[in-house]
């Protein structure tokens, strides 16, 4: 074997041009921030000849080789060469050309050859369920969106409204006639980009569409952490998608991996033969929940991988933040594992060390290198600081998820309205700490899937209170305090799971119950949009205070929501979520005004309601009641959310 892979060096190609030894330093120290344009298969004129250099780091193989369809496939044809310590080998191919597929032949150090592996850093792949890599090129795109990168930090501000709908690419809408087939990404932008903006979302949120073998993942068990999917089109046409966005107004957020990778063999898994981008022990390496590898962030060229993958993202593709998957199994040694199953850390204690120094220098270099792009957190733990910058402790996300809302708030609406009263805590214990971190409310793909049941299929009653309880459940949802996250089929109450195989049920639409859901939504973000006190502070407490927060009996919430422009005018929130009609319930609102106005009903006959409300305005009464010198005498319809505002500021503001 020896004899033979000096033979294949000997019949190697040209070495140059070659890697810096600024590039190879950088790599070694994991502070390479521009992998995707060093690493890979990088097109190049030179020596007078069109041609790709490749790179690999594969510190402990005995040889590495390119193949691909430059050179038949033939692992004799083109060995590359190693760069002294680095670990770093490459090779310059003039055969090699744009658009043609390739892997890595590698040896393991004992000598022995090695299933052929997908380059970690390509920027474009073989569809699915092919693995090979694909040749990019490496011209930057032509962009159209200067106007919104030059507003997105004012955009995407604690203080703005965002409001995400959250999207499976694949199965949004497909298309029957042809087998049923994904939308490509000049579709997605023709009919996605479109509802999107009509519905008045503020930005689309991708599953990840990061290369990966198995679409039954939904992106989560990722390998090409450079390359957007091929399954929906190149990654210029990517880029085109992005571009599309961001002249209609619309942010792109991608959800992102780094926790962990899937086994496969042409993946990363012993990628020189060895453990490299994963921990040798499976009590720090092996993810049991998922059965996937866990990266070794403890390793400086790991990290500078990842970190150079989101910047790829960030940079290159104009997205304007990552939702990170699965932060809490990063931060706890222990996650999911029983006693005997994990290792301490240095200390003995069951934080991840690694994980979270990993996490604070990925958010300050996104801080750093991409002005305005955001950061979210999916952490479902008491972690303190998730959204504290890193200079005081904190781990430096811009946003986190709040899955205890989620969770609290979908247990008090599964229940039967006659239970509610002793559950009453689950809608109000969030505002307990609603302000101890920047909050993003989410109703993910997560809750619709794995016999978890549609949001629709949650609530009890008949239909009719069915959809009367979504109605007021995302009437309280758009009011309280924090970003908005719903998932698509959501909007427009599908009654069945998510299914990635198949579209949302779309022709539901073509009844008027369920177009009146999808109408509440829309006027919902409008709502949200126009009103600065249901924005500008979601992520501190003088922008909130209960009017009503103990009347469990009757299962009523009544809340008051502030901006911090002066002048701005509050909004007042009113839920009565039992099926019983609440006449004369006084309410107090602060002065002077002599009248509100309601803005917003979730039981109007316009949403599938039954029409009961107040008539659209209310005159205050100068009768103190909960703290307030003024109140409203009101009629709460059945499982139904009120907004309501004073008088003149709503009659500035113009109707929805």
């Amino acid at each position: 074997m020896k004899n033979d892979l000096a033979a294949m060096r000997a019949e190697g190609t040209a070495l140059t041009p070659e890697l810096g030894e600024l590039d190879l330093h950088l790599i070694a120290e994991g502070r390479h921030r521009e992998l995707g344009r060093c690493l890979g298969a990088q097109p190049l004129h030179a020596n007078g000849q069109d041609g790709a250099r490749f790179a690999v780091w594969a510190p402990n193989a005995r040889h590495v080789a390119v193949i691909g369809q430059f050179n038949q496939w033939d692992a004799q044809k083109h060995p590359m060469h190693a760069r002294g310590a680095s670990g770093v080998w490459e090779v310059f191919i003039p055969e090699a050309r744009i658009g043609e597929l390739y892997k890595f032949a590698v040896w393991g150090p004992g000598g022995q050859r090695l299933p052929d592996k997908a380059d970690p850093v390509a920027r474009a792949t073989e569809k699915p369920p092919g693995t090979a890599s694909r040749i990019a090129a490496s011209q930057p795109f032509t962009w159209h969106d200067g106007n919104w990168m030059r507003t997105r930090t004012a955009r995407q501000d604690a203080a703005a409204p965002i409001s995400v709908y959250e999207v499976h690419a694949g199965s949004w809408l497909r298309v029957l006639e042809e087998g049923g087939r994904s939308l490509q990404w000049q579709e997605l932008a023709d009919r996605l980009i479109p509802y999107a903006t009509r519905m008045g979302f503020t930005h689309l949120e991708l599953l990840p569409i990061m290369e990966h073998p198995f679409g039954g993942s939904w992106g989560y068990q990722p390998l090409s952490q450079f390359a957007p999917s091929a399954r929906f089109g190149a990654p210029a046409e990517f880029a085109a998608f992005v571009d599309r966005c961001h002249q209609a107004g619309l942010g792109v957020i991608l959800d992102w991996v780094p926790a962990h990778f899937p086994s496969d063999e042409h993946g990363l898994a012993r990628f020189d033969g060895t453990p490299l981008y994963e921990h040798a022990d499976p009590r720090e390496g092996l993810h049991k929940d998922w059965n996937t590898l866990i990266y070794n962030f403890g390793r400086h060229e790991v990290r500078g991988f990842l970190i150079a993958s989101a910047l790829e993202w960030l940079e290159r593709y104009h997205v304007d933040g990552l939702r990170v998957d699965a932060v809490a199994s990063m931060l706890y040694r222990d996650y999911s594992r029983n006693a005997g199953e994990w290792l301490p850390n240095i200390h003995g204690g069951r934080e991840n060390l690694e994980a979270t120094a990993f996490l604070r220098e990925l958010n300050s270099t996104v801080a750093e290198r991409c002005p305005g792009a955001v950061m979210i957190a999916e952490e479902s733990t008491a972690w303190p600081g998730v959204t504290a910058p890193v200079d005081r402790g904190g781990l430096g996300f811009h946003f986190k998820w709040n899955m205890g809302w989620m969770h609290d708030s979908l247990h008090y609406i599964a229940r039967d309205p006659v239970h509610r009263r002793f559950h009453h805590h689950d809608m109000t214990f969030g505002l307990v700490y609603a302000f101890s971190e920047r909050f993003m409310l989410p109703i993910s793909h997560d809750e619709v899937v794995h016999g978890k049941g549609s949001l629709f299929g949650k609530m009890p009653g008949d239909e009719w209170q069915k959809l009367a309880n979504l109605r007021a459940y995302l009437g309280w949802m758009w009011a309280h305090p924090g970003k908005k996250l719903l998932f698509m089929g959501c909007e427009f109450a599908q009654p069945a799971e998510w299914n990635h195989d198949a579209s949302p049920a779309w022709d539901l639409l073509d009844r008027p119950e369920h177009r009146g859901v999808q109408r509440l939504v829309r006027d919902l973000n409008r709502l949200y949009t126009a009103q600065p006190a249901l924005h500008q502070l979601d992520a501190a407490p003088e922008g909130f205070s209960w009017v009503i927060g103990d009347d469990e009996n009757n299962s009523v919430f009544a809340l008051l929501r502030r901006a911090g422009a002066e002048g701005a005018a509050p909004v007042l929130v009113v839920c009565n979520l039992t099926p019983t009609p609440r006449h004369h319930y006084r309410v107090g609102v602060p002065g002077p005004a002599q009248a509100w106005r309601e803005l917003l009903n979730t039981d109007a006959g316009a949403y599938g309601g039954s029409g009961m409300g107040n008539g659209g305005r209310v005159n205050a009464q100068a009768a103190p009641s909960h703290g307030h010198a003024h109140s409203l005498l009101l009629t709460l319809p059945p499982l139904a959310t009120l907004v309501l505002v004073p008088d003149l500021a709503a009659a500035a503001s113009g109707p929805l």
